[in-house]
This record gives structure tokens, C-alpha cells and sequence, in this order.
């Protein structure tokens, strides 16, 4: 029986596990190289997660060195820190690097309010040494647009910051009359670099927006003290929301010009009374949490004239049916504006009207069927049941008479439905019943019916 050497024999064994591991090393290389590394079920790139590390370190360092309170708005990094990512949060506590200020974007957002912002040319100096290009986007200041100067100041209204291939956006947040926080649409001048930044993928930008100031709270995030808003869910819920749409003062005064405003004494206090209504209403169905929109004839003067109707005597907002609540009527009243009158039910044609100073406001319920939304009118008299039809749409927010209001975002096809192509012409004779080219008959209430669906004041 042959010896065996036992020298030889571990020579062999300690080559073949070398050969082993050095195989297992380039196998797990390749496949990291490929796939990336994998840490609690996430794909980890970790050389991208190092470099977009480096520049929120060099740019929470450049905002801090010149007193600049930025916060923190960016959508992917405000999800991970809401209270609905509470159990992925506690599952990246342990990832290495950079957690929730880098993401799988090659962006990252902050907002500034506008008049805590100053230009500083030390600051684009140092963000130059630290390897910074910057570009600043401006645009018109609409506080300052009116129908007697479209001009305006020229205001700053993003800027980006880029350092290897790495972009911070900083969105700048203006108070607007309404006491509500504004940013501007990001729009590139024909000479500015369309590739300095994704700018179809950014948060911020592709609209013009509007978001009620928030509470902001300072806490450590990834190692670096930051500013985040204290109602994170909120904020990411306005967010959805907040699409702005400004008044379009250059056809307002494009309409003036064929049909002049009317500033008598009568008009001016119509339109003092309407805004005081406005504003009222606005108050009570904020704190009820009811979402309104303006409606009929005064969204008709906010897209043609930018102002109230001085000749359509009333207020009129629209309510999704499904944000009824049973006691919008006590609220108002509370308010100090009884009922005046209540037609149709909750599942059918619903309207009220409540009396203000020498001012009713009409609120119009709307309902949804597939391809359309409508809302519902009652003659007292008859019985008879009219139907308005409006193509279906989105709502945006817009000011007006230094109140943040929501309208519909496609106006005006909101507009044409109601008033016909002829809208951008003043009509001052106007039946409910026959003038809109969008309503129809929608049968009669049953008699026995008449208590409940027909109720004046």
C-alpha cells in the first residue's frame, strides 16, 4: 500500500482553498460590481451613496457657514422619515453611509423663504472653492404684477447646486397677501444649460406652487443638524396638492381695454362686501376641513378680470359631495350666515344658499359619474330638476382679492362649459335655468318629496 507524503498532502489542500477563495472573491466582485450590494433587502450602490454623502456634507456646510435656514422638502427623504415608514426607517438605522439625506435620485431638495434669502458673493465664492457650479433660475415677482405694471422685479426662484454629478436643489419660498408660502415654475432662459440638472425628474418646479407655512423643528439627521417640517404627512400631503395658478393679469387688462371696469361707488362696495363673504366662508369651511373651489360666476371673474363680477350679486363655491358634513349649515349660521335655502338631498342635486351683508353665497355640490362631473339645481315653484354638466378636472390653487382659494385647474374648459366660447364677453341678463349651455332637465320631485328637497327661508 502506497504512503502517502503528508507534506504534499496539506500543499495540495492549502492550494485548492486558495484557489477556492480567490474564485468566491471574484464571483462576489462581479456580481457586487453588477447588482450592488444588498443590505436588508435594498440594492446599496455604495460608491453613490458615498459620493452624494460628500456633497450634502460640503452643502450643509456651505448654508451654515452663511446663516442660510434651509429645510428639508425633498419627497423621497420626507417619506422615509413619515410616521408610514416607521418600520423601514428602523430597518436602515444600520446602513453605512448617508440614510435618508441620500436616496436613489442624483438629487436632493431644500426650500429657503424668500426674505431670509441675500445675495452674498462670498457664498457663490465658496461654494466654487468647495467644488460647487451653481445656477439660478429667476423669474417675475407676481407680487409685484398687477394690471397697471406686468413688468415686475426679477426675483430669485431656484437655485441648483452641482458637485460630481450630484444636485441640490434649493426651492425659494415667498409670502404671498394671502399668507400662504409661493414658489415660481422653474423655467431655463434660452442661454442656461438644459443639462445641468434632470429637470423633468426634480420635486419642485415643473408648476408654480402653494403651501401654508410650516412648523419647522430642528433635529439630527445622518449625523448633520437639519430642518424638517413638524407634520411631515402633512406637508407631503399639501405637497400632492399644491399646484398654483396665477392670475392672468395681461388679459385681465386686455379685457378692460374692450369693456371697462366698473369703479363706481356701488361696485366698489359690492366687491368689499363679496371678498369680506369670501373670506368668511373660506375661514369656516377651512375649519371644518371641507375643500371648496370657486364656482359659476366667481371663477368666471377670477379667470377673466382677475376681481369679482360686480354685476352677479352672489358668491359661488363648489363642494365634492363627498366632503359634505351635516353640520356645514350650524357652522354657517354660527357664523353669522343663516340659511336661506336648501334644495335637493345628499344623494341628489344638493344646494345651499346662505344669506350675507346684502350678498348670498350659493355652495353647489358636484357628483361624479364616469366621464363627467355635474351638479344639481331645484325651481322652488315647479318642482323641476336641472342638471350642470362639466368635463371632469383637478383643482389647483389661485388668489384672489388677496385670499388663497382653490378653481379648477383646467379653467377654462370649467369656464366654456358653463358660459359657452362667448365667455370673454360680458352678459349681464342670465337665467339660471336656460342661459348655460351645460345644463339639461333632469326630471321633477316627487311631491311628497317637496318638504325635504325644497326648503326657503
Amino acid at each position: 500500500m502506497p504512503r502517502f507524503n503528508k507534506t504534499a498532502v496539506v500543499a495540495l489542500l492549502t492550494a485548492t482553498s486558495c484557489v477556492f477563495l480567490l474564485f468566491q472573491l471574484y464571483y462576489y466582485r462581479q456580481h457586487v460590481s453588477q447588482n450592488g450590494q444588498h443590505i436588508f433587502g435594498r440594492t446599496v450602490h455604495l460608491s453613490g451613496k458615498t459620493t452624494q454623502w460628500k456633497v450634502v456634507q460640503k452643502f450643509m456646510g456651505l448654508v451654515h457657514k452663511y446663516n442660510l435656514p434651509v429645510f428639508v422638502v425633498d419627497t423621497a427623504s420626507l417619506t422615509l422619515l413619515s410616521q408610514d415608514s416607521t418600520q423601514q426607517r428602523n430597518s436602515l438605522v444600520k446602513e453605512p453611509h448617508c440614510t435618508f439625506l441620500c436616496t436613489n435620485r442624483d438629487f436632493l431638495t431644500f426650500a429657503l423663504l424668500g426674505n431670509l434669502w441675500k445675495y452674498d458673493a462670498g457664498l457663490v465664492s465658496a461654494a466654487e472653492e468647495k467644488g460647487f457650479e451653481m445656477l439660478e433660475v429667476r423669474g417675475k415677482d407676481p407680487r409685484l404684477v398687477n394690471m397697471d405694471d406686468l413688468s415686475g422685479n426679477e426675483i430669485p426662484l431656484h437655485f441648483l447646486f452641482r458637485l460630481n454629478s450630484y444636485v441640490v436643489h434649493v426651492v425659494v419660498l415667498y409670502e404671498r397677501s394671502g399668507n400662504y408660502l409661493w414658489h415660481g415654475l422653474l423655467r431655463l432662459k434660452p442661454n442656461m444649460d438644459r443639462k445641468f440638472a434632470p429637470f423633468r425628474k426634480l420635486d419642485y418646479g415643473q408648476n408654480a406652487g402653494a403651501y401654508d407655512r410650516p412648523e419647522l423643528v430642528l433635529t439630527t439627521l445622518d449625523g448633520l443638524d437639519v430642518r424638517i417640517p413638524r407634520n411631515i404627512t402633512g406637508f407631503l400631503t399639501e405637497y400632492s396638492q399644491a399646484r398654483f395658478l396665477e392670475c392672468r393679469y395681461r388679459e385681465a387688462r386686455s379685457f378692460f381695454q374692450l369693456y371697462p371696469d366698473d369703479v363706481s361707488p356701488e361696485a366698489m362696495d359690492f366687491r368689499m362686501k363679496a371678498k369680506a363673504l369670501l373670506r368668511l366662508a373660506a375661514r369656516t369651511l377651512n375649519e371644518l376641513h371641507v375643500p371648496f373651489w370657486l364656482s359659476s360666476g366667481t371663477c368666471l371673474g377670477w379667470f377673466r378680470q382677475c376681481n369679482i363680477i360686480p354685476y352677479s350679486k352672489d358668491v359661488d363655491l363648489g363642494i365634492w359631495i363627498k366632503d359634505y358634513r351635516p353640520d356645514i349649515i350650524q357652522a354657517f349660521q354660527k357664523a353669522g350666515l343663516p340659511l336661506k335655502h336648501k334644495f335637493g338631498k345628499v344623494e341628489d342635486s344638493l344646494e345651499l344658499s346662505f344669506q350675507g351683508l346684502d350678498v348670498k353665497l350659493d355652495i353647489f355640490f358636484f357628483y361624479e359619474e364616469p366621464d363627467i362631473f355635474w351638479n344639481g339645481g331645484t325651481q322652488a315653484k315647479s318642482g323641476k330638476k336641472f342638471k350642470y354638466v362639466f368635463p371632469q378636472f383637478t383643482l389647483c390653487w389661485a388668489e384672489l382679492m388677496d385670499l388663497k382659494v382653490r378653481v379648477p385647474c383646467e379653467t377654462v374648459d370649467y369656464v366654456i362649459a358653463n358660459y359657452g366660447p362667448t365667455w370673454d364677453t360680458p352678459v349681464k341678463t342670465w337665467d339660471w335655468k336656460s342661459s348655460p349651455p351645460n345644463v339639461m332637465e333632469n326630471g321633477v320631485w316627487p311631491v311628497q318629496d317637496w318638504d325635504e328637497v325644497i326648503q326657503v327661508y
